[in-house]
């Protein structure tokens, strides 16, 4: 199979339990499904990296570049607790220099300070939408908007071993302007059963937190805003801002051709659970994306 000569050694291969699965993982690692950041996040954060985590533990060496362009449709709540969702089309970007730095439409631009087979540690720069309501139907003018803004994150994975190819994810979110405050993750992921070599299948729970600030914004109903919108005042606190899960599907084709499926499902909690802001405890978002990959040799 051509995928196996740019890819683990046979013998390395043989010797994993996982066998096609993580082959095809380290070999074809989840790509960034959506063209823009949102707040909070539509996918699950371990979604934007997926298997990138496994890639240093499996691969021999690391290619000097690897680069994938693409385009997605993602379907996504309007905002942060809305029962209404939108269509949004944009680009798939993700170009990596070996495993030291990276700039991606999902994960930003960043390096990994610390790096080695099992584990990255890192800080990538972002950009975050915001938040626009002034024209929109399903609530009064009044709450207003949220306006765009840069993000700064720290974030680390680990994982377990070959054997049992778990990742542990964790990353802190803190917003420049916009949303301001801070939001973070921990994260668990692994490879499902019923993947190969063509189809590999990723899935995982999380539980995202948020602080004061961060929750006022997006939640919160000040004096002025209860007075435009006729809505109570509501004080906003900060607490576990979510608990979710995700799932990545990516099919390959024709060597460096892959269709990517992913879908997760949060469920607001805390502030956001009883805010009048929110119209939906249940936040659901699918994103498919049409890929082009292509790495060059590390020498």
């Amino acid at each position: 199979m051509k995928r196996m000569a740019a890819g683990l050694p046979s013998a390395v291969v043989g010797s994993i339990r996982v066998g096609p699965l993580v082959l095809a993982l380290v070999m074809w690692t989840m790509v960034p499904a959506t063209g823009s950041a949102q707040t909070p996040s539509p996918l699950q954060e371990w979604q934007y990296p997926g298997g990138i985590s496994l890639y240093s533990l499996f691969m021999p060496e690391i290619p000097k570049w690897r680069t994938t362009l693409g385009l997605a449709e993602v379907v996504q709540p309007r905002y942060a607790g809305s029962h209404a969702y939108r269509l949004q089309s944009g680009p798939v970007i993700d170009v990596r220099y070996f495993d030291v730095a990276f700039a991606s439409v999902g994960e930003g631009l960043g390096v990994n300070f610390l790096h080695g087979k099992h584990y990255r540690v890192g800080m990538a720069l972002g950009y975050d939408l915001g938040r626009g309501l002034t024209n929109y139907y399903e609530r009064p003018r009044g709450f207003g908007d949220i306006p765009p803004a840069p993000v700064v994150k720290l974030f680390g994975s680990y994982v377990i071993s070959k054997g049992l190819p778990l990742i542990l994810r964790a990353d802190v979110r803190q917003f420049v302007g916009g949303a301001d405050g801070a939001i973070g993750d921990l994260e668990v992921f692994m490879p499902l059963p019923g993947s190969s070599a063509n189809l590999i299948m990723l899935a995982g729970p999380s539980i995202t937190f948020a602080d004061r600030l961060y929750q006022s914004k997006e939640f919160g109903i000040s004096a002025a805003q209860s007075a435009a919108s006729g809505f109570p005042q509501f004080n906003a606190y900060g607490s576990a801002n979510a608990v979710g899960m995700g799932f990545s599907a990516t099919w390959i084709f024709r060597e460096h051709w892959l269709v990517n499926t992913e879908a997760a499902m949060d469920r607001l909690l805390g502030s956001g659970a009883v805010s009048p802001v929110t119209t939906s405890k249940l936040q659901e978002t699918v994103a498919v994306s049409f890929s082009y990959r292509w790495e060059s040799a590390s020498k």
